[in-house]
């Protein structure tokens, strides 16, 4: 499995790297794509060398998206036509597309949570179709979290959709997350 982590100058770091974590503790292979560049800024002023550049990726060489929030992260990653694309893409093609925080809205300015429900950070429940106040939701491929503090419980459900509910479980026990 092959996860790709695209991320915007403004990203929220508790988020993306609670993510990366937790999925290269399962075995899923990460790559995080620094947008524009290798060397990228999180909202708390952490400074971040991504993997490779986005515009480096070739999409199809990855299992799945996962979009983190911040701000203005989640605006940066909107306003990517890359970004765009492979969400429309991976949502097409049954790949995994996942997002927390204010990211969720991404998915929405795509076009692809018209008949998905999803959940958001509090307060921007009005630029998703369907909002649900629920910690972490998955609906078909599409997996969405609220925000940093529900960083943990997003990258397990997003280790159980990839690799399985014991491998979940095992590193759950691994990180003491009661």
């Amino acid at each position: 499995m092959n996860v790709l982590v695209p991320l915007a100058e403004g990203f929220e770091e508790i988020e993306a790297m609670t993510v990366v974590d937790v999925l290269r503790r399962a075995g899923i292979k990460v790559t995080t794509a620094g947008i524009p560049g290798t060397i990228v800024l999180g909202s708390r002023g952490v400074k971040i060398i991504a993997d490779t550049k986005l515009d480096s990726i070739v999409e199809k060489d990855y299992d799945g998206l996962v979009l983190v929030g911040g701000s203005p992260g989640y605006t940066n990653l909107s306003r990517s036509n890359k970004v765009m694309k492979i969400i429309g893409d991976y949502h097409r093609d049954g790949k995994l597309v996942s997002a927390i925080c204010g990211a969720p809205t991404c998915l929405a300015e795509a076009g692809i949570l018209s008949n998905v429900k999803a959940t958001v950070y509090p307060g921007l429940e009005k630029y998703i179709p369907k909002p649900r106040n629920e910690k972490v939701l998955l609906d078909g491929n599409v997996i969405t979290s609220q925000g940093p503090g529900t960083s943990m419980d997003f990258a397990l459900k997003i280790v159980e959709y990839l690799a399985g509910k014991e491998t979940m479980k095992n590193v759950r026990e691994q990180l003491v997350f009661r």
